[in-house]
């Protein structure tokens, strides 16, 4: 069973699913250990200088593709400040995620804290950050662009979309036996709706629209289960004898999507709005 969930991954990251980028971003000297602004700023067509964690950005988030050329800056909790010294980035962005950060990096340069939960629901949220680093950036038109363009994009995929079936149940696995579930507040939520899909989680959720679960409480749920990966290294998530009781296996109907980051802007917004109509 592992062996045919790897290959669904893989044959979803084949597909190529990706964003309207421009062809070679505009190098800056903006440095952020935070991923939701980095992919912001490359769907704006702005190439940062020093992102937090590029492996783990691979993993997560993925699409837009990170640039060769940007450097990796260390853990996003911890960034390595000797190399920051040495890099004189023209400004630093940080996200409330990475609040604590603000004192130590104002020191190496300009530091902006960028609110991200800066409207009444997540899509709000997205869009207001969106315009905020467009803003800083210098390039507000390009974020205006973004914002039209995924919109329409996310509608025109839900009159293409002829969904009639469970309502849908999306997580992340923390490990063999917990998830992430996520409700209507969260960027998959906020996708959902937009693409006239039911959700099926209507629990309680914290300030990031998600609520952590277990295997026995989704399966007292009658939904399509969706898992959007990566699942932790080693973890196989159908190993544990509650995964047979989960409704959604007992049917066989299942989706397995590669990563879209679940913390993420109007990029990630796209990526999981199309990697869930090519599985449906």
């Amino acid at each position: 069973m592992k062996t045919v969930i790897q290959l669904a991954f893989a044959g979803l990251l084949s597909l190529g699913l990706s964003l309207p980028l421009a062809a070679e971003p505009l190098e800056s000297r903006f440095v952020t250990p935070d991923w939701t602004v980095a992919e912001t700023l490359l769907a704006l067509g702005v190439r940062p200088q020093g992102v937090g964690e590029l492996a783990g950005y691979q993993s997560w988030v993925g699409t837009p593709a990170m640039p060769e050329t940007v450097q990796d800056i260390g853990l996003r909790s911890q960034p390595n400040l000797e190399l920051l010294i040495e890099m004189q980035p023209e400004k630093i962005l940080l996200t409330r995620m990475f609040r604590s950060l603000e004192r130590p990096m104002s020191r190496i340069a300009p530091t902006t804290l960028i609110d991200n939960q800066a409207g009444e629901t997540a899509w709000q949220s997205m869009v207001a950050q969106t315009k905020e680093i467009g803003r800083i950036a210098n390039r507000s038109a390009a974020a205006d662009a973004l914002i039209r363009a995924t919109e329409q994009h996310i509608d025109a995929l839900a009159g293409q979309i002829d969904y009639t079936g469970e309502p849908l149940l999306v997580v992340q696995f923390m490990d063999a036996v917990h998830a992430r579930v996520f409700g209507i507040d969260s960027l998959y939520g906020s996708v959902l709706e937009r693409l006239r899909i039911e959700n099926a989680w209507t629990g309680r959720a914290n300030s990031w629209g998600f609520a952590l679960t277990s295997l026995r409480e989704l399966a007292a749920i009658e939904g399509r289960l969706v898992i959007v990966a990566p699942t932790p290294l080693g973890t196989d998530v159908t190993a544990s004898g509650l995964w047979q009781a989960l409704p959604s296996v007992r049917r066989g109907d299942v989706l397995w999507l590669p990563p879209a980051w679940s913390f993420g802007a109007l990029p990630s917004a796209r990526r999981f709005a199309d990697i869930l109509a090519e599985a449906l």
